[in-house]
């Protein structure tokens, strides 16, 4: 559907034939217009000149097609604007050259903002006039604007190294300015510089759909590519809503610890202590005698009690029930090192209910002496384990949240003044020096 344009934006065109080829010139922005660049032979005029002077020919080089045709009208913010000029700008970072494209847009009630793009990262850009306050942070330089505080992201020296389009300033290919971007995302604060004055901006990053979608353009837009400056991360809502999630699962995981551990009849079965000669090596493996492990299918806890001091000794086991011989191997290593008591206890996940018996077997690393020692049998005992991993589990998704953030970040600030790359470019100037 098309755009219903005010009529004071579709004013009468003014316009007039290129003194240099010959083609034909509109000029759009009215009184406003300072230069004009030959849509055809790209040539630099002064629109204020009579005979619209040639203030610069074009050199022959790569001709750069505008994603968004000069004359195209979108409406932003509930305004329409016009595309009235166009240029690239380059900079050199380490020898090489990043460029990027600038669309200036005029409506003839709310003047000219700008639209800006990289690599697929639009911004929506107008000037200000407030001149921020220095204002450090996080250890970086930093300025203060209307409040917010925006962190140092790079300076650096932009050339216009393309022209199409009219402006309201002396234009041409080769104009230089010092420019020093800082970043609050999606907020991008820059300042140009040059011989004359320092004009402030503020951008605000956009979507390459809602660009199309404002100016009604064909087909897709290019797809973003890497993180921009003041590209807002996806990740801090994300990660906030994924954290409180996963506290909620872990408190209802926590209270159906305790439900389930209150519940849990860990009821004792067995107990019984012995005396084992060290000498006896394994020759003293035994069988206990038969105990019932009644009512339904349960967990069984077996508890190991040693009198043990600075050794360590080795139990083998096998739980075996008395009717159908079938049975559960398992081992346990009791050591002590230190202080307090040498134990340990192992988990027996699902045994049916019948009458069994223990089948123990002591290893120990010294052979005099006298090992005392008490096993204790409970069934229907809650399996801690499980709970553990489960609460790892839960803890995974905010984690790998987390990283993502992590990841985004210094990818954002890889591209700026700060990254490793240029850290390592400081590092071989002050080695070369």
């Amino acid at each position: 559907m098309s755009e219903t344009v005010p009529p004071a934006t579709a004013a009468k065109v003014k316009g007039f034939n290129c003194p240099q080829c010959g083609a034909a010139v509109a000029l759009r922005g009215f009184e406003h217009t300072l230069t004009v660049v030959c849509v055809q032979c790209l040539s630099v005029l002064d629109a204020k000149d009579p005979n619209y002077q040639v203030l610069q020919t074009f050199q022959e080089r790569e001709r750069i097609r505008p994603l968004i045709p000069l004359g195209s009208r979108g409406k932003l913010h509930g305004t329409v604007y016009e595309v009235i000029g166009f240029q690239e700008r380059t900079i050199h970072v380490d020898g090489m050259p990043y460029s990027w494209h600038e669309y200036l847009l005029f409506n003839p009630f709310q003047g000219f903002r700008y639209l800006s793009q990289y690599h697929g990262h639009w911004n929506d850009i107008n000037t200000v006039r407030s001149v921020p306050e220095p204002a450090p942070t996080g250890g970086k330089p930093g300025v203060r604007l209307l409040g917010e505080t925006y962190r140092h992201f790079q300076s650096a020296t932009a050339e216009t190294t393309f022209v199409m389009g009219e402006f309201p300033w002396q234009v041409r290919v080769g104009d230089k300015a010092a420019v020093q971007d800082f970043i609050a995302p999606p907020r991008l604060l820059s300042a140009e510089t040059t011989e004359s004055e320092t004009v402030w901006s503020l951008g605000e990053y956009l979507s390459g759909a809602r660009v199309w979608d404002a100016f009604q353009l064909p087909e897709s837009p290019p797809p973003a590519t890497g993180v921009f400056a003041n590209q807002p991360s996806p990740y801090p809502g994300r990660l906030r809503r994924t954290w409180v999630m996963c506290l909620i699962l872990l408190g209802v995981l926590l209270n159906l610890a305790i439900l389930i551990s209150a519940l849990a009849g860990k009821e004792e079965v067995f107990r019984q202590s012995y005396r084992h000669p060290r000498e006896l090596g394994t020759e003293a493996a035994f069988v206990t005698s038969v105990f019932d492990l009644p009512g339904r299918p349960s967990s069984v806890e077996l508890s190991i009690d040693t009198d043990l001091r600075n050794d360590s000794a080795y139990f083998s086991f096998a739980l075996i029930n008395e009717a159908t011989g079938q049975a559960w191997d398992f081992g346990r290593q009791v050591t002590h090192s230190g202080g307090g008591k040498a134990r340990d206890r192992a988990l027996v996940p699902t045994v049916p209910p019948g009458r069994y018996y223990l089948r123990v077997e002591p290893e120990l690393l010294s052979r005099s002496g006298f090992l005392n020692y008490e096993l204790l049998l409970r069934r229907d005992v809650p399996a801690a384990a499980f709970y553990w991993i489960a609460a790892l589990l839960l803890v995974v998704p905010p984690v790998f949240v987390g990283i993502g953030a992590v990841s985004f970040e210094k990818s954002r600030w890889q591209e700026s003044d700060y990254g490793e790359s240029s850290a390592a470019s400081e590092d071989e100037e002050e080695d070369e020096e």
